[in-house]
Protein backbone atom coordinates (compact mmCIF):
# COMPACT_ATOMS: atom_id res chain seq x y z
CA UNK A 1 0.00 0.00 0.00
CA UNK A 2 1.37 3.73 -0.87
CA UNK A 3 1.42 5.54 2.15
CA UNK A 4 1.71 9.90 1.74
CA UNK A 5 3.66 11.47 4.51
CA UNK A 6 2.19 14.80 5.04
CA UNK A 7 3.96 18.18 5.45
CA UNK A 8 2.65 18.12 9.04
CA UNK A 9 -0.75 17.60 11.05
CA UNK A 10 -2.01 21.22 9.75
CA UNK A 11 -2.09 19.69 6.11
CA UNK A 12 -3.43 15.92 6.95
CA UNK A 13 -6.59 18.18 8.65
CA UNK A 14 -7.16 20.11 5.99
CA UNK A 15 -6.65 17.32 3.35
CA UNK A 16 -9.68 15.58 5.37
CA UNK A 17 -11.68 18.60 5.68
CA UNK A 18 -11.81 18.99 1.78
CA UNK A 19 -12.56 15.26 1.51
CA UNK A 20 -15.27 15.73 4.11
CA UNK A 21 -16.74 18.49 2.00
CA UNK A 22 -16.99 16.33 -1.35
CA UNK A 23 -18.52 13.83 0.26
CA UNK A 24 -21.15 16.18 1.34
CA UNK A 25 -22.19 17.00 -1.74
CA UNK A 26 -21.73 13.54 -3.14
CA UNK A 27 -21.17 10.53 -1.02
CA UNK A 28 -19.97 8.10 -3.85
CA UNK A 29 -17.31 11.12 -4.74
CA UNK A 30 -13.97 10.16 -6.67
CA UNK A 31 -10.60 12.22 -5.94
CA UNK A 32 -7.92 12.28 -8.76
CA UNK A 33 -4.45 12.45 -7.33
CA UNK A 34 -1.42 13.35 -8.62
CA UNK A 35 2.14 14.04 -7.04
CA UNK A 36 5.36 14.28 -7.85
CA UNK A 37 7.93 14.94 -5.38
CA UNK A 38 6.66 17.00 -2.22
CA UNK A 39 3.74 18.40 -4.30
CA UNK A 40 0.37 16.46 -3.83
CA UNK A 41 -2.36 17.70 -6.06
CA UNK A 42 -5.96 16.37 -5.19
CA UNK A 43 -9.00 16.60 -7.82
CA UNK A 44 -12.59 16.93 -7.05
CA UNK A 45 -15.82 17.48 -8.98
CA UNK A 46 -18.52 18.85 -6.30
CA UNK A 47 -22.11 18.15 -8.60
CA UNK A 48 -23.89 20.91 -7.58
CA UNK A 49 -21.48 23.63 -8.80
CA UNK A 50 -20.18 22.26 -12.27
CA UNK A 51 -16.72 23.42 -11.37
CA UNK A 52 -13.43 20.87 -10.57
CA UNK A 53 -12.15 21.95 -7.40
CA UNK A 54 -8.08 21.35 -6.65
CA UNK A 55 -6.49 21.04 -3.58
CA UNK A 56 -2.23 21.61 -3.13
CA UNK A 57 -1.16 19.18 -0.23
CA UNK A 58 2.51 20.01 0.84
CA UNK A 59 3.88 16.47 1.54
CA UNK A 60 6.97 15.48 3.89
CA UNK A 61 8.68 13.31 1.60
CA UNK A 62 7.80 11.18 -1.35
CA UNK A 63 6.08 7.54 -1.30
CA UNK A 64 6.63 4.40 0.34
CA UNK A 65 5.61 0.50 -0.48
CA UNK A 66 6.46 0.86 -4.52
CA UNK A 67 6.35 4.71 -5.72
CA UNK A 68 9.15 7.05 -6.17
CA UNK A 69 8.90 8.92 -8.95
CA UNK A 70 4.97 10.07 -9.56
CA UNK A 71 1.86 9.30 -8.87
CA UNK A 72 -1.64 9.48 -10.55
CA UNK A 73 -4.23 7.25 -9.71
CA UNK A 74 -8.56 8.27 -9.77
CA UNK A 75 -9.68 6.50 -6.35
CA UNK A 76 -12.20 7.28 -3.36
CA UNK A 77 -12.83 9.83 -1.61
CA UNK A 78 -14.14 8.27 1.03
CA UNK A 79 -12.03 5.81 1.83
CA UNK A 80 -9.06 8.19 1.14
CA UNK A 81 -10.70 10.05 4.29
CA UNK A 82 -10.89 7.23 6.49
CA UNK A 83 -7.08 6.30 5.44
CA UNK A 84 -6.07 10.10 6.88
CA UNK A 85 -4.33 10.18 9.72
CA UNK A 86 -3.61 13.28 11.20
CA UNK A 87 -1.50 12.93 14.59
CA UNK A 88 0.80 10.62 12.44
CA UNK A 89 -0.18 13.12 9.12
CA UNK A 90 -0.11 10.26 7.10
CA UNK A 91 -2.52 8.99 4.01
CA UNK A 92 -2.92 5.67 2.41
CA UNK A 93 -3.83 5.96 -1.03
CA UNK A 94 -6.68 3.83 -1.71
CA UNK A 95 -6.91 1.02 -4.41
CA UNK A 96 -8.00 2.93 -7.90
CA UNK A 97 -11.58 3.20 -9.40
CA UNK A 98 -13.06 3.50 -12.49
CA UNK A 99 -13.08 7.51 -12.72
CA UNK A 100 -16.10 9.44 -13.87
CA UNK A 101 -15.36 11.63 -17.32
CA UNK A 102 -14.42 14.45 -15.65
CA UNK A 103 -11.09 13.11 -14.25
CA UNK A 104 -9.75 12.50 -17.45
CA UNK A 105 -10.54 15.83 -18.21
CA UNK A 106 -8.44 18.41 -16.39
CA UNK A 107 -7.24 21.91 -16.49
CA UNK A 108 -3.52 22.87 -18.35
CA UNK A 109 -1.04 22.49 -16.36
CA UNK A 110 0.87 25.51 -17.64
CA UNK A 111 0.08 29.21 -19.83
CA UNK A 112 -1.97 30.67 -17.00
CA UNK A 113 -1.76 34.54 -17.15
CA UNK A 114 -3.56 36.61 -14.14
CA UNK A 115 -6.68 38.60 -15.06
CA UNK A 116 -7.24 41.88 -13.23
CA UNK A 117 -10.57 42.32 -11.44
CA UNK A 118 -10.94 40.52 -9.31
CA UNK A 119 -12.70 42.14 -6.02
CA UNK A 120 -11.44 41.71 -2.65
CA UNK A 121 -12.40 38.20 -0.30
CA UNK A 122 -14.88 40.25 1.90
CA UNK A 123 -16.67 41.43 -1.22
CA UNK A 124 -16.74 38.09 -2.88
CA UNK A 125 -18.24 36.15 0.00
CA UNK A 126 -21.25 39.52 0.30
CA UNK A 127 -21.79 38.88 -3.42
CA UNK A 128 -22.41 34.81 -2.53
CA UNK A 129 -24.63 35.69 0.55
CA UNK A 130 -26.39 37.73 -1.79
CA UNK A 131 -26.66 35.65 -4.22
CA UNK A 132 -28.01 32.82 -2.06
CA UNK A 133 -30.54 34.88 -0.25
CA UNK A 134 -31.84 35.67 -4.01
CA UNK A 135 -32.24 32.21 -4.76
CA UNK A 136 -34.09 31.76 -1.72
CA UNK A 137 -36.44 34.70 -2.13
CA UNK A 138 -36.84 34.22 -5.43
CA UNK A 139 -38.11 30.25 -4.54
CA UNK A 140 -40.18 31.11 -1.64
CA UNK A 141 -42.16 33.50 -3.71
CA UNK A 142 -42.97 30.60 -6.51
CA UNK A 143 -46.48 29.15 -6.44
CA UNK A 144 -46.57 25.40 -4.93
CA UNK A 145 -47.41 24.00 -8.36
CA UNK A 146 -44.12 25.68 -9.70
CA UNK A 147 -41.68 24.78 -7.54
CA UNK A 148 -40.37 22.07 -9.88
CA UNK A 149 -36.91 20.78 -10.25
CA UNK A 150 -36.83 22.16 -13.75
CA UNK A 151 -38.05 26.12 -12.11
CA UNK A 152 -35.69 26.16 -9.55
CA UNK A 153 -32.68 25.29 -11.70
CA UNK A 154 -33.72 27.54 -14.30
CA UNK A 155 -33.69 30.16 -11.44
CA UNK A 156 -30.08 29.13 -10.35
CA UNK A 157 -28.82 28.47 -13.62
CA UNK A 158 -29.83 32.49 -14.05
CA UNK A 159 -28.04 33.62 -10.77
CA UNK A 160 -25.07 31.22 -10.75
CA UNK A 161 -24.13 31.98 -14.00
CA UNK A 162 -23.25 35.71 -13.56
CA UNK A 163 -19.97 36.94 -13.62
CA UNK A 164 -18.18 38.28 -10.52
CA UNK A 165 -16.77 42.02 -10.98
CA UNK A 166 -15.04 43.24 -14.13
CA UNK A 167 -14.20 39.62 -15.07
CA UNK A 168 -15.68 36.80 -16.54
CA UNK A 169 -15.67 34.11 -13.39
CA UNK A 170 -19.05 32.44 -13.24
CA UNK A 171 -20.89 33.18 -9.21
CA UNK A 172 -20.71 29.36 -8.51
CA UNK A 173 -17.05 29.36 -9.41
CA UNK A 174 -17.24 31.99 -6.21
CA UNK A 175 -20.07 30.13 -4.41
CA UNK A 176 -17.97 26.59 -4.48
CA UNK A 177 -14.91 28.32 -3.29
CA UNK A 178 -16.77 29.60 -0.25
CA UNK A 179 -18.46 26.03 0.30
CA UNK A 180 -15.73 24.37 0.32
CA UNK A 181 -13.29 26.38 2.39
CA UNK A 182 -11.44 28.26 0.03
CA UNK A 183 -12.34 31.66 1.48
CA UNK A 184 -12.25 31.64 5.05
CA UNK A 185 -13.01 34.93 6.85
CA UNK A 186 -10.58 36.23 9.50
CA UNK A 187 -13.24 35.08 12.30
CA UNK A 188 -13.28 31.11 11.08
CA UNK A 189 -9.49 31.15 10.49
CA UNK A 190 -6.65 31.45 13.07
CA UNK A 191 -5.12 34.52 12.91
CA UNK A 192 -2.70 35.16 10.09
CA UNK A 193 -4.46 32.37 7.99
CA UNK A 194 -7.46 34.28 6.62
CA UNK A 195 -8.01 35.19 2.74
CA UNK A 196 -6.52 38.86 2.17
CA UNK A 197 -6.70 39.97 -0.87
CA UNK A 198 -2.82 40.00 -1.67
CA UNK A 199 -3.08 35.97 -1.45
CA UNK A 200 -6.48 35.85 -4.11
CA UNK A 201 -5.57 35.78 -7.72
CA UNK A 202 -7.85 35.21 -10.85
CA UNK A 203 -5.78 32.95 -13.62
CA UNK A 204 -6.74 32.13 -17.75
CA UNK A 205 -5.31 29.66 -19.30
CA UNK A 206 -7.41 28.78 -22.97
CA UNK A 207 -10.85 28.18 -22.35
CA UNK A 208 -10.24 27.66 -18.67
CA UNK A 209 -10.41 30.06 -15.47
CA UNK A 210 -8.88 29.39 -12.19
CA UNK A 211 -9.58 31.21 -8.70
CA UNK A 212 -6.70 30.48 -6.62
CA UNK A 213 -6.80 31.22 -2.75
CA UNK A 214 -4.45 29.77 -0.24
CA UNK A 215 -6.52 26.75 0.67
CA UNK A 216 -7.27 25.65 -3.21
CA UNK A 217 -8.36 26.61 -6.64
CA UNK A 218 -11.60 26.44 -8.12
CA UNK A 219 -11.72 26.02 -12.23
CA UNK A 220 -14.00 26.42 -14.43
CA UNK A 221 -14.28 26.00 -18.34
CA UNK A 222 -16.03 29.11 -20.19
CA UNK A 223 -18.17 26.44 -22.16
CA UNK A 224 -18.52 24.20 -19.26
CA UNK A 225 -17.45 20.99 -18.32
CA UNK A 226 -20.16 18.90 -20.10
CA UNK A 227 -18.11 20.11 -23.57
CA UNK A 228 -15.46 17.59 -24.45
CA UNK A 229 -13.04 19.96 -26.03
CA UNK A 230 -10.29 19.45 -23.23
CA UNK A 231 -7.26 17.57 -23.09
CA UNK A 232 -7.05 14.42 -21.87
CA UNK A 233 -4.56 13.30 -19.26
Amino acid sequence: MTVLHLADEGEAADLAAFLSRLLHYDRSAAVRLQAAGTALAVFGRPPSFEVLAVRAVRLAKPYENGLDVTLDATVSAGELLESVDEAAATAAVPAPVTGPPWAGLLPPRGGWRQEPGLPAPDALRALVGAAVAEFRSRTRELPEERRTRAELDDIGRDIWSRTVGETRLPVRAVHAAQSLGFLRPASAASAGSAVSPASLALFSSGAWLRLRTPYGSIAVRHAGLGSLGLSVR
